[in-house]
């Protein structure tokens, strides 16, 4: 846990009992704070209870002493109106915060040169993974690091900051707006594309939240941009002319350029020093597929040589990168055949990322099926070879695929795995992937993503379990 000591002997309220509201009450408690804490829900007062909190109905109580109000990210805090408890607050002029401000707050606390190194990740698309790889560089690299904000563990339930360790910060755009003074040595905007219109009233809104992450920065702070975006790459011009050259570091998976990173076919080159040189082959970076990986490696790539580790180092880390669970997960192979997890398309635009990616695919698809369709799919079908479907979804992909690709209705997910395996070993090609990608919600036959992916890696080793027998009886 992280204390944070910037309101001891005050009250604070937290509102939103989830694990980083959680983690931010008892942070202020441990602090010396007096602490309100509510939720809405049931089940989240209860489990807050249960990790030793007491609750504070704050819609019945005075509000007169309540110093800040700490949200938890998803509630509404301008749009489409704010949250009653934003309301609260405003009419005590109690600053509305989240528990990365409160992060930033502890940091504070300590001297200027002791301060762990803190990399803050922001964009549209790719943060998560991103950020896991920079954190999986810098530990193969020998660096304590800690990976958390929008991504695993709330921060505050982390290690305690300390000189030489490295926080690696997934940001998302509600967290932005609940911060006001995290300084983070070097701030990465991957891209931008519209997103969460509802939260911010525009897209312009949108992408403020995530300038502001550069705002926050002090003078020696270094920004790496993606620059294959229009309004990233004017961005980036933007922070060229306030800041020198050599703190502005542009990133892209296609653009050439004399001073930067860049991705071009299955290689990326690093031009920081001057001459470009390649410095990764995508080739081996196995979990790291596509265009859009190609991106994030660069970025990480980047992040990293600011950081002081060599490219050699970098690229040995980068190819040993697992990958995220249930994200085009490498899960196994089989006589050639290699299983990914990717269970988190729960849409057809998520799916068409892992299905742009490989060719002779055996796609398991389906499950309880969104508005959306398939119909985003038609550029990358000649990709798949056969589709296994499941799920509530089978009977409606089955008729949006039609005359486009083969395929069997399966119905539940032991089936689809049996079965595409079985036609993919019997062609005898190299290179053939059964792809788990459903473009379609879980929650008809699994309690969620993860539990969709992890029955499709116990199906994966179950069939490892059957080959590992079957040599042994012979």
């Amino acid at each position: 846990m992280i204390p944070v000591h910037a309101y001891k002997g005050r009250r604070v309220a937290v509102f939103g009992l989830g694990r980083t509201g959680i983690a931010a009450a008892k942070a202020l408690e441990a602090g010396g704070a007096m602490v309100s804490c509510w939720d809405d829900s049931e089940a989240s007062r209860l489990r807050a209870q249960e990790a030793g909190l007491t609750l504070d109905d704050l819609n019945r109580r005075d509000w007169g002493d309540i110093a800040a109000l700490v949200l938890s990210p998803g509630i509404p805090l301008t749009h489409p109106k704010p949250h009653r408890m934003v309301e609260l607050a405003h009419a005590v002029d109690a600053p509305v915060i989240g528990d990365t401000e409160l992060f930033a707050m502890a940091l504070a606390e300590m001297d200027a040169k002791r301060r762990p190194k803190v990399i803050g990740i922001t964009g549209t698309n790719g943060k998560s993974t991103t950020t896991a790889l920079i954190g999986h560089i810098l530990k193969e690299t020998g660096r304590p690091t800690v990976v958390g904000g929008n991504i695993g563990d709330a921060i505050l339930a982390q290690e305690p900051p300390k000189p030489g360790l490295f926080y690696v910060l997934e940001l998302s755009s509600y967290q932005i707006d609940l911060t006001q003074t995290l300084s983070c040595d070097i701030a990465l905007l991957l891209n931008i594309s519209p997103d969460h219109i509802d939260r911010h009233g525009s897209f312009e809104n949108y992408f403020a939240a995530k300038q502001r992450l550069f705002e926050m920065q002090e003078s020696a702070g270094k920004a790496v941009i993606g620059i294959d975006d229009a309004e990233t790459h004017a961005y980036y011009s933007r922070l060229r002319a306030r800041r020198p050259d050599e703190q502005v570091i542009p990133i892209s998976a296609g653009r050439v350029f004399a001073h930067g990173v860049y991705a071009l076919g299955d290689r990326v080159y690093d031009a920081l020093d001057g001459a470009s040189h390649p410095v990764v082959d995508l080739a081996h970076a196995e979990a790291l597929p596509g265009r859009h990986n190609a991106q994030n490696v660069a970025a990480a790539f980047a992040v990293c040589r600011l950081l002081g580790i060599g490219s050699r180092a970098i690229s040995k880390a980068i190819d040993t990168f697992p990958g995220l669970e249930h994200r085009q997960q490498l899960v196994g192979r089989r006589n050639g055949v290699r299983f990914v997890n990717d269970s988190k398309a729960t849409n057809a635009e998520a799916a068409l990322q892992a299905l742009n990616c490989y060719h002779d695919i055996y796609w398991i698809a389906g499950g309880r099926p969104k508005d959306d369709g398939l119909e985003v799919l038609k550029p990358v079908l000649s990709n798949i070879t056969k589709a296994y479907l499941i799920g509530e979804a089978q009977t409606r992909f089955a008729r949006e695929l039609e005359g486009e690709v083969s395929f069997e209705a399966c119905g539940d997910l032991a089936t689809a795995v049996a079965h595409a395996t079985r036609d993919a070993q019997a062609t005898g090609r190299e290179g053939s992937v059964v792809l788990l990608s459903p473009a379609a919600a879980s929650f008809d036959q699994f309690k969620s993503f993860e539990a969709r992916g992890e029955a499709f890696v116990a199906e994966v080793a179950a069939l490892a379990h059957a080959d590992a027998e079957k040599e042994t009886a012979q």
